[in-house]
């Protein structure tokens, strides 16, 4: 009898000795596990190129900017557009290209991290201008007596401006390009949908 007992108690200790050797292993391999994922989202969440990534976010946040500020305005229908609809679309549409650049940036490999150079001042000032100088002139500052210089001179103003910031810019293409979109612009904002805003400038219609 006693030599049973010491069969089974040597039995049901080798049983603990290997769960505890069994959970051990267990324990390890799920620790390997936890490192290995938290090693896989370390690395998928490095950006992987600088320029993207902010780009990206960039054009997120002006373009939800500029879907919130035309929510402000009657949108409309696709039937029957309102000053709101365009500049809502266009908001939307900017923010889920930014969405998606950023999220490239994260997952594409870039050579040496495409990280981000010095800014580029020049065509920095010179892109802000043309933006802050054709709103002027499209609808002019009431406040200061600044009178509307309308659409076409706006965007003359606009692609002249904006051209200055690229080195070696050319008069004539530049010239081209403006009638260009002058010309596209009145035709679709004026004619097609009929939206009401100064077309020429004061002293031409009175």
């Amino acid at each position: 009898m006693l030599a049973l007992k010491a069969i089974m108690n040597a039995a049901a200790n080798e049983s603990v000795f290997a769960y505890s050797v069994r959970l051990l292993c267990h324990q390890y391999n799920a620790g390997r596990s936890n490192f290995k994922t938290h090693r896989f989202l370390e690395e998928a969440m490095q950006i992987k190129s600088q320029k993207d990534f902010f780009s990206g976010l960039m054009f997120a946040g002006v373009g939800a900017a500029f879907a919130l500020g035309a929510s402000t305005y009657n949108v409309g229908t696709g039937a029957r557009m309102g000053p709101g609809y365009f500049p809502l679309m266009l908001g939307i549409l900017l923010a889920v290209i930014g969405l998606v650049i950023t999220f490239t940036s994260l997952v594409i490999e870039a050579q040496g991290g495409d990280k981000i150079g010095k800014i580029a001042w020049k065509p920095l000032f010179f892109v802000i201008a043309a933006n802050v100088v054709f709103g002027i002139l499209l609808a002019g500052i009431p406040a200061f007596k600044v009178p509307a210089m309308g659409l076409i001179v706006a965007i003359y103003a606009l692609v002249f401006i904006a051209s200055m910031a690229e080195a070696g810019w050319k008069l004539k293409t530049t010239f081209i390009l403006a009638t260009v979109l002058a010309v596209g612009s009145y035709l679709a904002f004026v004619v097609a949908l009929k939206l009401q805003f100064p077309v020429w400038p004061f002293f031409v219609t009175g």
